[in-house]
């Protein structure tokens, strides 16, 4: 049954209600970023607003590979037999100096894992994700005559590093919480208007898997190149010849990117080296794909290299790094919570979301479509200058830009109505 047109009326009243105080904590998580795998007072600030709410509260859910204990956050209200459903915000920033000017703006830095100064933003909107999330937190505690079940809230860390969904799960998440009938989340994004929501079946974004080339010659002096073998000239080659596997090996129904972004090697102008290293990142929202792509990969830098007269002992070596898998929206889940957000916001302001080559790692709560889930788009935009962007062809500042500036009070008011609605509606 969906909430009526009064109660949906009253639920967008009492989320504009709370805007002034949210509106402070949006600007104090935007002041105050925190890294990847250093979410400490990000993560106790969520903890304790959410306990003050009566949330049942875990800190510290979390383990990476190395043995370490991760800043995610696990809050729970119990409300009686019904469905489980998981509500997840991301709390981590990005190493990114802000150049918005705004009077909020961040002016922290910190040291990147490879020692480097960094500044430290909220450039992906994370600030507002947790906004919404404390927002819905109040809306549902204070409305729990009208659902029953159990609402669990995750603070997830290290999403920029996609490697936090996994470290929760890997610390028994549901084991020691309970497994979601049901698992909904949102990504502000800067090609929707503020104020409103954009949702789709089906893929949202693209899996995601780090490929790493290392070319190998054999080194020498830069004024004999004839005597060694040049793993530059083989690099450089390679670069090129690697962007036709997508676009001459790939079915062009699917969808794929292959990109190379680091290259290393040598260390003198007069010098050969013995390796090249390169890093890569591919994007599909199909693990065939991906495989295929792979393949090629490694088939193209040993043809290459066999070619040149590499030594078969000086082949290329290819691995594979972090990885996530694409996000796929349940068919019926998404028409479910469409229809909530429909009743709530009105049709206006529930868009049909495009998808992005853009990567997550929200769908590893699903246990591979095991557990239906969705995320959806909130908008984060100026309604004025979007339309103005796309008569003209300019993009706005986006995600990852040390620009990027969410216009957040319509942002988070409609992200409260919208995610409350689609957890009354679920838990209902």
């Amino acid at each position: 049954m969906r909430q009526d047109r009064s109660a949906n009326s009253d639920l967008a009243a009492s989320a504009h209600r709370q805007l002034p105080a949210l509106v402070d904590t949006y600007k104090h998580l935007h002041r105050d970023p925190e890294l990847s795998h250093r979410e400490e007072k990000t993560a106790a600030y969520l903890a304790t607003a959410l306990r003050a709410l009566g949330y049942t509260v875990t800190e510290h859910v979390g383990r990476y590979p190395d043995g370490s204990q991760a800043f995610g956050v696990v809050a729970v209200l119990a409300n009686g037999s019904g469905s489980r459903l998981l509500l997840r915000t991301d709390i981590d920033a990005l190493p990114v100096e802000e150049k918005t000017g705004l009077d909020y703006a961040s002016t922290i830095r910190s040291t990147n894992p490879e020692g480097q100064s960094v500044g430290v933003m909220h450039a992906c909107g994370h600030d507002l994700h947790m906004t919404v999330l404390l927002g819905t937190a109040r809306e549902m505690a204070e409305r729990k005559r009208a659902w029953h079940g159990t609402l669990m809230l995750i603070g997830q860390p290290s999403e920029e590093t996609i490697d936090g969904a996994k470290a929760m799960l890997a610390d028994n998440l549901y084991e020691r919480f309970g497994r979601p009938d049901f698992v909904v989340s949102e990504h502000d994004h800067n090609d929707v208007p503020a104020g409103s929501v954009a949702m789709k079946a089906g893929p949202l974004l693209a899996g995601s898997t780090g490929v790493y080339v290392t070319m190998r010659g054999v080194g020498g002096h830069g004024s004999a190149p004839q005597i060694g073998k040049d793993p530059i000239v083989l690099a450089a080659e390679f670069v090129l010849v690697a962007q036709t596997i997508v676009s001459r090996q790939i079915d062009p129904q699917q969808p794929a990117v292959l990109t190379v972004g680091t290259i290393h090697g040598g260390t003198k102008n007069n010098t050969i080296p013995d390796e090249v290293t390169m890093g890569l990142t591919l994007r599909t929202y199909s693990n065939d794909v991906r495989d295929q792509i792979v393949a090629a990969v490694r088939r193209t830098a040993n043809g290459l290299a066999e070619a040149y007269g590499i030594p078969e002992d000086r082949l290329p070596v290819v691995t594979l790094g972090e990885s996530t898998p694409p996000t796929l929206n349940d068919s019926a889940l998404n028409e479910r919570i469409r229809a909530s957000a429909v009743s709530a916001l009105g049709r206006e302001r529930v868009l049909d979301a495009r998808a992005t080559m853009g990567s997550e790692d929200v769908g590893l709560y699903t246990l591979d479509g095991k557990i239906p889930g969705v995320m959806y788009w909130l908008g984060a935009a100026d309604p004025e200058k979007l339309a103005q962007s796309r008569k003209t062809g300019v993009p706005l500042p986006g995600l990852h830009s040390a620009l990027f500036a969410p216009v957040y009070e319509p942002a988070i008011s409609t992200g409260v109505t919208a995610m409350t609605a689609i957890a009354l509606d679920l838990l209902r």
